[in-house]
């Protein structure tokens, strides 16, 4: 019943902007509605640090408004990176944790994200931030191999997530719905490294809805050197945790700590150095 009522109300919106739009000056106040809605602002703050963010619907004030208690761990993860080392942040979406590691860690970032939706805003979020020194928008797609492919998206919304690069599946392994695509570049992080001249990480975040697997696989050189991976990883999707597993540990890397995140089998892991990878061993 509700989601019928925002039906329709979004159809009497949208056709009572239509009108509006036709009539005389009303292109102009229609433009002007917009461009206060790309400039309302929301602060939030943890641990004495002042952020300001652009809230332009309801999903960007919900993940302002909870910065604290969304994902507590993956902050606490972010606190316990040492102080100016590089992060790569990959699904950067509206650079929430992106800001908050230049800010209370003075990281230099690579915020990597393809949706031309969260684009703007995370770049806005920069600029309120004044941290367009720290951190690099890197709007290119990660995936295990350099080429073209279809990014498809089941919400068009700013600060919208659960979209996939070169594939047809979500965070979950089912299949995505998908309402939106269009073709762009992806890269591996090798590639990154090697042809973008982007710096090799020494933290990684990784948070893709799906494909985490994908970007791991294609960067074994990158992981092999890195301190430490905060990655999303759906238990039930076996493909995903299993590969990411394998991967990592080659890598050298060790498991430390799994964060439940209220989803059923969606969990944050940290994976921290613990040994000297096995292709180098």
């Amino acid at each position: 019943m509700k989601q019928m009522i925002k039906t329709y109300v979004k159809r009497i919106l949208n056709g009572a902007l239509l009108l509006f739009s036709r009539v005389s000056g009303g292109q102009y106040v229609y433009e002007q509605i917009l461009h206060a809605a790309m400039n309302l602002k929301m602060a939030a703050t943890h641990h004495g640090i002042r952020m300001t963010f652009t809230a332009p619907n309801w999903l960007n004030r919900y993940r302002i408004s909870t910065f604290s208690s969304k994902e507590p761990e993956t902050l606490e993860w972010i606190e316990s990176i040492p102080k100016g080392s590089v992060l790569w942040d990959i699904g950067a979406n509206i650079g929430l944790y992106s800001i908050y590691a230049a800010r209370a860690r003075n990281c230099q970032v690579y915020a990597f994200e393809p949706s031309v939706f969260n684009l703007e805003l995370l770049a806005r979020n920069i600029l309120l931030n004044d941290l367009q020194k720290q951190i690099t928008i890197v709007p290119i797609a990660l995936s295990d191999r350099m080429g073209s492919s279809l990014f498809k998206m089941s919400s068009t919304a700013w600060g919208g997530a659960l979209s996939t690069f070169g594939q047809d599946f979500g965070q979950d392994g089912a299949e995505l719905k998908n309402i939106f695509e269009y073709q762009t570049l992806g890269v591996s992080m090798t590639d990154a490294v090697a042809l973008l001249r982007i710096p090799e990480p020494q933290f990684i975040k990784i948070d893709v809805d799906g494909i985490e697997h994908f970007i791991l696989r294609g960067g074994a050189d990158i992981l092999n050197k890195v301190d430490g991976i905060l990655v999303e990883i759906n238990d039930e999707f076996a493909a995903q945790a299993e590969e990411s597993a394998r991967h990592l540990n080659n890598a050298g890397l060790i498991l430390s700590r799994k964060c439940d995140l209220g989803v059923p089998n969606q969990y944050n892991q940290w994976w921290v150095r613990g040994r000297v990878p096995t292709n180098q061993a």
